[in-house]
């Protein structure tokens, strides 16, 4: 048995230049990723359309994600979360820009 351990806030990557994606665990089709934003956003035009559904948590920052269909992006704070079905289609607007914003995403595939 493999016992994992660590701290969410602890070793942050440097996420100026890009965000940084770190998976945490990955097992039976689930997997659970820390994300660093700090002032990214999705480039404009492109859309997240995944085949998989994608639960979000914001546990530090400020972010603004929005939906396709939706008129303005959802600002999301601190330990504010959503589910983003498979095939819903979004689009990170804006990310903090003066201090890093952390994402935990769990994804798995539906079906």
């Amino acid at each position: 048995m493999t016992i994992a351990t660590g701290n969410i806030f602890t070793n942050l990557p440097d996420a100026t230049s890009g965000e940084a994606f770190q998976t945490l665990l990955e097992r039976d089709g689930v997997k659970i990723e820390r994300i660093i934003s700090h002032g990214q956003a999705t480039p404009e035009g492109e859309w997240y359309d995944q085949k998989w559904d994608e639960w979000v948590l914001l546990l530090s920052g400020r972010a603004g994600l929005l939906i396709e269909g939706e008129a303005e992006p959802r600002e999301l704070e601190i330990g504010e979360y959503l589910l983003l079905p498979a095939g819903c289609r979004h689009r990170v607007a804006w990310t903090a820009p003066n201090s890093p914003t952390i994402w935990l995403a769990i994804h798995w595939k539906t079906g």
